[in-house]
Order: C-alpha cells, then structure tokens, then sequence
C-alpha cells in the first residue's frame, strides 16, 4: 500500500478491537505504554503512529500471542511511519493530511456536495477562490500550497485510479465563486471530467425540492477488500465514520442518485448553465 497514513489507520483499527476484545480499559492501556489517554485515541484513530516497543507492550498487555498477527502488526506500525507524497507541503492541516493519505488509497470514492464543486473536480482558479476565503485565514503560502495538493491529488481520477461518483446540488452550478470567468472555465472542466470513464456527475435540480441529506457534504472512501470510510467535514471538526454508519451513508447516497438527474441530463443542465451564465 503506497498510503502509510491508511496504514496507520488501518493499524489503529486493530488496535483498538484488540483492546476492546482483551476488555481493557483506555486508561489502563495507555498508562502502559505511559502516554495520556488521548493520545492513545488518536493512536487508535489513525492520526499518529506507534513504535514498536510500545506497540509490543500493548499486545503483551492484549493477550496477542499468535507470532504472524504480531509482526502482521510491527509491519504495519514501521510502514505506518513513512512519508506519503503530501508531506512535502509543510502548511496543511493534520486532518486534511489524513484524508488525504485515505483518499489515496481508496479504489471509489462517493461524494456529495451542497454548496461547492467536489474537490477533486476542481479548478485551480476555482480552488484559490475557496482556499482564500476559508474560516482560518490562511496566509499566501497555505494558500498556494493547498491548492497545489488539490491539483495533485485530481491525478487520483485523471489517472484512472479512483472510480469517482459525484452527486451535487444544483446550486453548486449557480454559486459565482470567483466571478463568471471562473465559473465558466470551472463548468468547462466538469464536463470535460464527466467523458472519463471512471467519473460519474449527477445534479440534483432546485424542482426536486428537499431530499435526503441536503444539509449535510459527506465522502465515503471504499478500498480493495477492507471496510470503507465516510469523512464529513465540519466546521468545528471533521469525523470519520466506519461500521454500520457507511452503511447507512450508502443507502443516504443512493437515494441522493436517485432524486438526481442522470449523468447525461446532468451533464446537459451544466453546459446550459455555462453557456447561459456565459452569454449574460
């Protein structure tokens, strides 16, 4: 797996069942390998690694005696610790860093959009004008190098590598983030993404009144022969969502597919769009 963040969330998965099948405590299993209890969630969660001596004393303390389990395990946490291409850009934030490591490994990713174009579809100038006007504040740098991630990372879908599956609001279309310049070269791009035979666009219009999930953009991140992912982001925080919660958020998305447009209607109400907002 060329992610060693999906390594380390995998691994903290696994951890975290051993711990829960052993029936010891988080208190009791981070005061063993002496760190706070919250930083042995984040362990569990994907978001930082763990060394091999103290991964082996958690096993210990887990009962894992089964030899090829326990360096199943040593592998992961030693692969877990390497650099994934993102890392060269010092500025993103630690939980933009983890989607992104997941993202990377994921083989289809769904993702539905209320209010902006997904991020994998867009534009560099469409990405400048989001990136610049974020609750943060980021600073030039951040900026510049936020959107460069967004650009590498679209080679997931230009490659062929992600099957990607799009369903978004129709005021998506109609929002004028970065003027109408932008707005044309950005609907441009969508169509041009939607002849890619692994990308599906779907537009639910403004007539289809309310549906399931309006309130709420969510990304569900399947892999080869593991359980998938869902990331809502937030604006006090982003969650990650596993077990019975993708299911239920892939039922939400089906129904999302079918209050749609189909992709070639879909693709037909974006170039009307373009071209109307184009001519005005």
């Amino acid at each position: 797996m060329d992610s060693p963040t999906f390594v380390r969330f995998q691994l903290g998965a696994q951890l975290r069942r051993l711990r829960d099948e052993a029936k010891v405590t988080t208190e009791r299993a981070a005061a063993v390998i002496e760190v706070s209890p919250s930083t042995l969630r984040r362990i569990e969660s994907g978001r930082v690694g763990i060394k091999g001596p103290a991964l082996g004393a958690l096993l210990g303390e887990y009962g894992v005696t089964e030899p090829e389990l326990r360096e199943t395990l040593l592998t992961m946490a030693r692969e877990g610790k390497q650099r994934g291409w993102w890392a060269k850009y010092s500025d993103l934030p630690q939980v933009y860093r983890q989607y992104i490591g997941l993202e990377s490994a994921a083989d289809e990713m769904q993702n539905f959009e209320t209010i902006v174009v997904p991020g994998l579809l867009q534009t560099e100038a469409y990405a400048q004008a989001i990136t610049s006007r974020e609750a943060s504040q980021p600073t030039p740098d951040a900026i510049a190098q936020r959107v460069a991630v967004r650009m590498e990372r679209q080679k997931l879908i230009t490659g062929g590598r992600l099957r990607f599956v799009a369903v978004m609001d129709e005021a998506v279309l109609h929002r004028q983030i970065g003027g109408a310049d932008v707005m044309y070269e950005q609907l441009t791009a969508m169509l041009e993404a939607a002849e890619l035979r692994n990308v599906t666009l779907q537009v639910i219009p403004f007539r289809e009144g309310a549906y399931a999930s309006m309130l709420s953009s969510f990304a569900i991140l399947s892999f080869p022969d593991i359980p998938g992912v869902v990331y809502i982001e937030g604006l006090t925080g982003d969650l990650y969502a596993e077990g019975d919660d993708v299911q239920r958020c892939t039922t939400v998305f089906n129904d999302l597919r079918s209050s749609a447009l189909s992709p070639s209607a879909s693709t037909e109400m974006i170039r009307g769009i373009r071209d109307a907002e184009h001519q005005s």
